[in-house]
């Protein structure tokens, strides 16, 4: 495979012919550069005015390999052949190179150019490419491309170094000007050329920023494509290298090179507008600068940005009232490295309700303007602070969260809005901050982390409790002067509280397919049908104790009583031509009953959950850690209200009851799923990166509705002393 490398531009602030005297210094020999040990002249021509000066010299190079590999390929030394063509007249040089030495098995080639500034004649440019091609070398191909390539970075980092040090060198010794070349029939005096020479006020001279140390241009602007200006005085398919480090940031000449090639690339291939030059760095830095898998990731992306017309999503596209009212999150002020810094209240946050109200795609409109703006913050703030700054920190609260906010649809659609998020908007995340995280948190991360990029998740802080007011905190990273006052901090934060959607703004299946809004609730959910006398059961077998056993279901008519049993052998299946015992089926749901009628309560199958009354338009989420292999039921019983027991009649409350669930028929949508016990264990220590979770903290199971939580053994408790309960738990860094 061959290896290339492409240079920005690197601009010298002196005229042309001061910098060749410069670089003529550095033969026959530079002792800054210790493997350039000579250099003989080979060929040498020069016209007859003077204009055009070609001279050829065999470089010898002490090239820095193991002595094994210099004995197997019988050389001490690496002779490459240097051609350089100066032209006074336009003002270039030409640099080409090539080795001799194993040419017929490896093939360097290198070109570097010299040439005046378009915009200011008395700067000089310089630029730099080159390709490695090993064919074979003795089985040691990968070593030898290593040892090439460290060489290469390693003069090129040095190129501009050497020389500037022989600038400094003319200059103590009273050269600071070469005149330029004149043809000899009109030549000057030295006096005149100097006298004739333009005075620098008179060019079209770019004034630099000052705070740049050689910059070029104050800033980049954009073109109304998006596609970013160059640095003045460079053509448009090329950077210049103080351009790069003051908006890109500190890269290597690899890194350098790999951002000019695969920018030069879009600008020859890519129809329509290329993406600025941050965006493309974020897709090298991802695939840790594979040009071919950057290429192929950011390409897709640009596809799906046209398809969806994203670039234009800030302008054309405005949320909603229930997201602006209900979504617990926004921007607030930037963290100690300059960063934005985006707040998400999810504990606070009705994910069920947001889902229900305006579908998983408007959610995921949503994210996306959230990650434009802030891409635009960056771009801000890069202004602002001087420094690039190219990804933000996100703050997330997690005060209030329980398994409400596992509801199984809301955690695939956040599970379907990382995904496209770590597709399209690569290395945006610089730090997330999880604060106050409870005890059913490692569940949540059970769920999400496979998707997350490995290097995304090396940026997750993660606190419990308030630990995280502590050392190593969240003044680690942001200002004590702009802490929200919700965390105890001093800054006023406008983040919407969040709360629980009403239900009244919930939107059908239907009306939300009209809009071409898609509710995952479809696919994955069942509905059954609860009869009186006729319970509604499902067979979930365990075969690893201490597995963890969810469920979620709506409660969409009557009241119904929620079980959860245990037996030893499995029950028989259903009958399916029965419509007595074992199977009710109806236009409106399902009914299956497993458990045998000559069954008894604590020989055949025992209760391991206190029963749980649900009534009617009530939303139910949970859990269960098992303790024994076997077989669980999970029962909804229609429930009847008991009469009054001061009186045989009727209280209006009953005969209300009985009116409105006609036939005695209940119904539910429920939706269940087991997590394997080894992703999930009781009282045992989950360890992460640089700590430990205690995962089920003694618990056997937790039901959520609403705002309160339901213990496994049945009692209630609210939101507030099950958040004190888990916050045992210490800081981890995952």
């Amino acid at each position: 495979m061959v290896q290339k490398y492409q240079s920005p531009v690197r601009v010298y602030k002196h005229p042309f012919e001061l910098i060749m005297a410069a670089y003529e210094r550095r033969f026959p020999t530079c002792p800054l550069i210790p493997m350039f040990v000579d250099s003989d002249t080979v060929n040498e021509f020069r016209s007859e005015d003077g204009a055009i000066h070609v001279i050829e010299r065999r470089c010898k190079l002490d090239i820095d390999a193991p002595r094994l590999l210099k004995k197997i390929a019988g050389v001490d030394y690496v002779y490459f052949i240097q051609k350089n063509s100066l032209n006074s007249r336009e003002r270039t040089l030409h640099i080409e190179a090539h080795n001799e030495t194993f040419s017929n098995r490896v093939i360097i080639n290198e070109h570097c150019c010299y040439s005046v500034h378009p915009e200011n004649e008395d700067w000089t440019c310089f630029e730099q490419s080159a390709s490695l091609d090993i064919k074979s070398f003795f089985g040691f191909e990968s070593t030898v491309e290593k040892i090439a390539m460290k060489q290469y970075t390693s003069n090129i980092k040095k190129g501009k170094e050497i020389i500037e040090y022989y600038l400094r060198q003319l200059e103590e010794e009273g050269v600071t000007f070469v005149p330029r070349w004149t043809p000899p029939a009109a030549a000057p005096s030295l006096e005149t050329s100097l006298s004739c020479k333009k005075p620098a006020a008179s060019l079209t001279v770019v004034v630099p920023d000052p705070t740049l140390k050689e910059g070029l241009s104050s800033e980049p602007l954009s073109t109304p494509s998006g596609a970013p200006e160059p640095t003045a005085g460079t053509p448009d398919d090329k950077l210049d290298a103080d351009y790069i480090k003051r908006y890109l940031g500190d890269l290597t000449p690899l890194q350098e090179s790999c951002l000019i090639r695969l920018r030069q690339w879009l600008q020859e291939t890519h129809k329509g507008k290329i993406p600025k030059d941050e965006h493309i760095l974020r897709f090298l830095r991802a695939r840790d600068f594979n040009i071919d898998k950057a290429r192929e990731t950011m390409c897709q992306s640009l596809t799906w940005r046209k398809q969806h017309q994203v670039d234009y999503i800030l302008d054309t596209w405005h949320p909603p009232q229930v997201l602006q009212d209900y979504y617990a999150g926004g921007w607030h002020h930037h963290d100690k490295d300059g960063r934005p810094l985006y707040v998400l209240r999810l504990g606070q946050m009705d994910t069920k309700g947001l889902v229900r109200a305006l579908g998983e795609e408007a959610l995921l409109r949503y994210v996306l303007s959230i990650n434009e703006e802030g891409l635009r913050r960056c771009e801000e703030n890069t202004k602002v602070f001087g420094r690039p700054i190219s990804s933000w920190t996100c703050l997330v609260d997690l005060e209030g969260l329980n398994m409400r906010h596992l509801w199984r649809p809301g955690v695939k659609a956040l599970l379907r809005i990382i995904e496209v998020v770590e597709a399209n908007y690569p290395e945006t995340l610089g730090r997330l901050l999880i604060l106050r995280a409870p005890r059913v948190f490692p569940v949540l991360w059970t769920l999400v982390s496979p998707f997350i990029d490995d290097n995304t998740r090396r940026k997750f802080l993660i606190y419990a409790g308030n630990d995280y007011q502590g050392p190593g905190g969240l003044l680690d990273y942001i200002d004590k002067e702009i802490i929200p006052d919700f965390l105890s901090g001093e800054c006023m934060c406008e983040v919407p509280e969040g709360g629980l959607v009403p239900k009244s703004l919930y939107r059908t299946a239907e009306e939300l397919e009209n809009e071409d809004l898609k509710l995952w609730t479809e696919t994955i959910y069942q509905s059954a049908s609860v009869f009186k006398g006729a319970p509604h059961e499902i067979l979930i077998q365990i075969v690893d104790a201490s597995s963890v056993i969810t469920w979620d279901f709506d409660v969409c008519k009557g009241d119904i009583v929620f079980n959860i049993y245990h037996s030893k052998r499995s029950p028989q299946p259903p009958k399916k031509d029965s419509l007595g015992a074992h199977s009710i089926t109806s236009p409106g749901g399902n009914n299956v009953q497993l458990i045998d009628r000559v069954w008894q309560l604590g020989r055949d199958y025992s209760m391991v959950e206190s029963p749980l009354i649900c009534k009617e338009g009530e939303s139910v989420q949970g859990s269960h850690v098992t303790r024994w292999p076997g077989f669980y039921i999970l029962q909804w019983k229609f429930h009847s209200t008991p009469a009054c027991a001061a009186t045989s009649l009727p209280r209006v409350d009953d005969v209300l009851a009985s009116l409105q669930v006609s036939s005695h028929k209940c119904k539910v949508m429920y939706y269940t799923e087991v997590i394997g016990s080894e992703d999930f264990r009781p009282g045992q220590l989950v360890t992460s990166h640089e700590g430990v979770w205690d995962l089920a903290g003694g618990s056997e199971g937790l039901v959520s509705r609403g705002g309160c939580v339901a213990a496994g053994n049945g009692m209630s408790r609210n939101l507030a002393q099950v958040r004190e309960d888990s916050m045992s738990l210490k800081q981890i860094r995952l």
